[in-house]
C-alpha cells in the first residue's frame, strides 16, 4: 500500500492529530474543512453561505496540493448545525461542481470545531 500524507497551505493547519489529506493507491481521503481562513487565521462567520465557501475553497486547496480538483470528489459528507441552512449551503457547494455530482450525506449535529456551522469533507479518485 502506498500512503502519502498532503499537507496545504491553502487550508488551514489541522488543529488536532490528524492530516490535511491521505493519498492511498489513488484515492484521497480529505479531512473536514471548516470556515477558517488559512491566510489569515480567522473563522468566516455571520453568514452561512460565506462560510460554506470558505470551507469549499479549504478544500479545493488541499485537492490542488494533490493534483485533482472537485471534478475528481467521489464522495463529500456535509456537517451542519442547522439544517435549516441547507438550502443555502447547498447553493454554495453545488457551484463548485458541473455535473456528475458525488454520492453524499448531510448531518446535522450539535456542534462543530471551533463553534463552526459547517464542516465538510471529501473522498476524490484520480482516474
Amino acid at each position: 500500500m502506498e500512503k502519502k500524507i498532503i499537507t496545504s497551505k491553502n487550508a488551514p493547519e489541522p488543529i488536532g492529530p490528524y492530516s490535511h489529506a491521505v493519498l492511498v493507491n489513488g484515492t484521497l481521503y480529505v479531512s473536514g474543512q471548516v470556515p477558517k481562513n488559512p491566510h489569515t487565521g480567522e473563522m468566516v462567520t455571520g453568514d452561512i453561505k460565506a462560510e460554506t465557501k470558505q470551507v469549499m475553497e479549504n478544500l479545493a486547496g488541499i485537492l490542488k496540493d494533490a493534483g485533482m480538483d472537485f471534478s475528481n470528489v467521489v464522495k463529500t459528507t456535509i456537517f451542519c448545525v442547522d439544517l435549516g441552512d441547507f438550502a443555502a449551503i447547498n447553493e454554495v457547494y453545488g457551484s463548485y461542481f458541473s455535473g456528475n455530482f458525488p454520492a453524499r450525506e448531510t448531518v446535522q449535529v450539535v456542534k462543530l470545531p471551533l463553534n463552526s456551522n459547517v464542516e465538510i469533507s471529501v473522498i476524490a479518485v484520480k482516474p
